[in-house]
């Protein structure tokens, strides 16, 4: 019995982000959201701790997250350039998931591999969205690190952070294909 699936093999050699900027309306609707979020929820889990959660930004949240970010870029001393920048994704968005890392407490799994999986939700997230045929990004940014923008927009508790932005709507343009890494520069095998 073959296990071969060749259609998402060729998808995932050939996915692409789209760029946050040009994802347009509509975005998913709860219902339509629903499957991505469980597929991204299929993702390795050591010890089944399930050590990340989801927040969903809709679009009546984003003036309330881009009036913070500006005011915490100013209270941090950024740029006027560095605040537009990590403001516009909110400025813009129709629809993000913030994927949530949550440290639990283990004597089994090191707080890595914790890390790790929450990784491994956010690209499940983005794979998932553009299999479905979305526009999808995954952002951070500054905002995404400081504690004050965590903490006030998103009510995260101390052992919580961001691991991702995940922005899905629809793809207003496809972008150009960019170059990829050299398999032959950063492969190695071992025989012996």
């Amino acid at each position: 019995m073959s296990l071969e699936n060749s259609a998402a093999l060729e998808f995932l050699l050939s996915r692409r982000s789209r760029p946050a900027k040009t994802l347009v309306a509509p975005a998913p609707t709860r219902e339509q959201l629903m499957p991505l979020l469980t597929a991204a929820a299929r993702s390795p889990d050591h010890g089944k701790l399930e050590p990340w959660r989801f927040v969903v930004l809709e679009k009546g949240a984003m003036p309330r997250l881009a009036e913070l970010t500006e005011a915490q870029g100013k209270a941090l001393g950024k740029s006027p350039e560095e605040i537009a920048k990590a403001r516009s994704q909110f400025d813009q968005s129709h629809l993000a998931v913030a994927v949530i890392e949550v440290q639990k407490p283990s004597d089994k799994v090191p707080a890595i591999e914790q890390t790790y999986s929450a990784g491994a939700v956010c690209l499940g997230l983005l794979n998932a969205a553009l299999a479905a045929g979305w526009g999808a990004n995954w952002l951070t940014g500054w905002q995404a690190h400081d504690r004050g923008f965590c903490e006030e927009g998103l009510g995260l508790a101390e052992n919580e952070r961001i691991a991702g932005l995940i922005h899905i709507a629809t793809e207003g343009v496809a972008p150009p294909e960019r170059p990829r890494p050299d398999l032959d520069a950063i492969t190695t095998w071992v025989t012996e």
